[in-house]
């Protein structure tokens, strides 16, 4: 798998004693560069591993020695050199100082996420094997309740990290190769091992064990899913990354209880399941948790192209006024990625209260007064469990002046959340519906079975689409619900649409009902609301062409077009301007 092998001064240290069958302590010091003492301490530990001896001499005058015992053949690494194909990508990233360089290489059947991580020679493997032990005594005790709190569960791993820092310090192998070795012991004795690489690669949103016989998959951003050239050991590796994800957060996976939901201290979520429930292995899945949320700026430039400037601010508009707005769409259509996007739209001196299963929401630093709330599973007795239910009633306690709930699936929630528009709270959330039409049969049909004048208190729907064919999501729609003669006609007044053959959008029809409510609301006439919100797009464009993306970048500048708006949009426009001219 290694394109590299990281020659570190053990490996120096092993080899020189090879050479010379039985060498002097102090020489052999000096060859590493490394004080006796500490040579005498690596030395030892490699004696307990039976590779060298370390040889006391009856007389004290004399010099100790370290004669040259045996060295283990370590099978070959496997090579994929094999897999022909054109490297249609290719980066490098770092996790806890590891390196790491990812090609991904299509070859016309299928296309390959092929990782290559930095290795050790097979004396520090042994040297590192042999000094787990010693230093998992080291290391603070971890409970389950530190780590199911997110914060204390970071922490914990810092700390974690120190210690392991401290210890390998002592052996003098230099800065490089000591922050190399500390983050693979970090990954072996607190993660997940190679998976915690992976994990550390913001392009994946996915990364799946199907069982031990196939390599470990991962869903990435721009190329879809992919197979890499990881392979879990056996059926019981997985068995036992599963077991200790559920210690972590009182959990237990076993015959009887075969399937897990669980966090990761990173607030990915995972999902493990046994055999013989998966009949071709154990699984493991972890959703991972944005990093690097996409921000409006993202969707609207690159890579995201889902809506138009006007399009968003459309929707920043209605987020500003308080509108309430229902986000729709299939699974992995980019709801979540749109909600996040549209938060950070709220102003800052409102409270806001999230609700959600995962935490995958990430508000800018501005929005000060923000509490998010997470559901929790029940233990294994059944006790303490924690529904979204629960959360939103419990919001409402909170004097929230928004509320933004992760996914709405049953009636009472859909009930209170909707009795929380009718009492003044803006609302946003998600909802599975792949079209405007099918949202509202979703809403107005069982599970969720709302009656049809609820509805009402809806001011835009938005509908995000993944196309499978090309792997890009877009904004399908964004419509009004609108009633009929009757109070259960409901239909769509369709705003805007996208265009899958020539991938464009159009504005296919007026948003009569939301100018009427706008109106009502700020006393502005249908030709200033159109004006207001050409001027939001004109920011947005001015965004994206300083590469304002980041979630820090947008929360500031949201934060100052609430306090100066004019001053945001003359330096907007005079930017766009000369642009133009140039």
């Amino acid at each position: 798998m290694a394109e590299n092998i990281m020659e570190t001064k053990i490996d120096q240290l092993v080899s020189f004693v090879q050479r010379h069958k039985s060498v002097p302590l102090d020489a052999l010091a000096r060859s590493v560069q490394l004080p006796p003492s500490t040579a005498e301490l690596i030395c030892a530990i490699l004696e307990k591993g039976g590779i060298v001896d370390l040889v006391y001499p009856l007389n004290i005058t004399e010099k100790p020695s370290v004669s040259f015992r045996m060295l283990p053949i370590e099978p070959a690494s496997p090579s994929y050199d094999d897999i022909k194909g054109k490297v249609i990508s290719s980066y490098s990233f770092s996790s806890d100082g590891v390196p790491a360089s990812v090609k991904i290489i299509d070859t016309e059947k299928e296309k390959y996420y092929v990782v290559s991580l930095i290795e050790f020679g097979t004396a520090t493997k042994i040297f590192l094997d042999l000094i787990k032990e010693e230093m998992l005594r080291s290391v603070p005790t971890v409970t389950s309740s530190d780590v199911s709190d997110a914060e204390k569960a970071m922490a914990m791993r810092e700390e974690f990290k120190s210690v392991i820092r401290k210890y390998i310090a002592q052996f003098k192998l230099g800065k490089e190769a000591e922050e190399v070795i500390v983050g693979v012991l970090l990954h072996k004795l607190f993660g997940l091992g190679e998976i915690d690489v992976l994990n550390q690669d913001d392009w994946l949103e996915e990364i799946i064990i199907n069982n031990s016989k196939s390599p470990i998959g991962v869903y990435h951003r721009r190329l879809g899913w992919l197979k890499t050239n990881i392979y879990m050991p056996d059926e019981d590796s997985i068995f036992n990354y599963a077991s200790q994800i559920g210690r972590r957060v009182g959990r237990q996976i076993a015959t009887l209880t075969p399937i897990l939901d669980a966090r990761l201290e990173t607030g990915d979520r995972v999902c493990a399941t046994l055999s013989p429930i998966s009949a071709h292995g154990n699984t493991i899945t972890i959703r991972r948790f944005a990093r690097n949320p996409w921000t409006i700026v993202n969707l609207v430039g690159e890579p995201g192209y889902s809506m138009t400037p006007e399009m968003a601010g459309m929707l920043w508009q209605a987020i500003h006024y308080e509108m309430n707005i229902l986000i729709a769409g299939g699974t992995a259509s980019g709801k979540t990625t749109a909600l996040n996007a549209l938060a950070a739209f709220i102003p800052p001196n409102q409270r806001v209260v999230t609700i959600e299963d995962t935490r995958e929401l990430m508000l800018p630093p501005y929005q000060w007064n923000w509490i998010p709330l997470l559901t929790r599973a029940p233990n294994a007795e059944g006790l303490g469990e924690v529904t979204m239910l629960d959360m939103l009633t419990t919001s409402l306690r909170m004097r929230p002046d928004r509320i933004i709930l992760g996914e709405m699936r049953r009636q009472r929630e859909a009930e209170v959340l909707f009795e929380a528009m009718h009492t003044g709270h803006s609302v946003c959330a998600t909802l599975h519906a792949d079209t405007g039409m099918q949202a509202l049969r979703r809403l107005t049909s069982p599970p969720i079975n709302l009656p049809p004048s609820d509805l009402d208190s809806v001011h835009l729907l938005v509908v995000q689409y993944r196309d499978r064919r090309k792997n890009v999501r877009r904004t399908l729609e964004i419509c009004e619900i609108v009633g009929g003669e009757k109070e259960t006609d409901l239909s769509t007044n369709v705003v805007y649409r996208w265009r899958p053959r020539t991938d464009s959008f159009d504005m296919v029809g007026e948003p009569n009902k939301y100018l009427k409510e706008l109106n009502l609301h700020t006393g502005m006439t249908k030709e200033e609301i159109y004006q207001d919100i050409k001027n939001r797009a004109t920011i947005i464009k001015w965004m994206i062409a300083n590469k304002l993306s980041d979630i820090d970048s947008v929360g500031r500048i949201m934060a100052l077009y609430y306090s100066k708006p004019k001053e945001i949009l003359d330096i907007a426009k005079r930017s766009i301007s000369g642009k133009d001219k140039k």
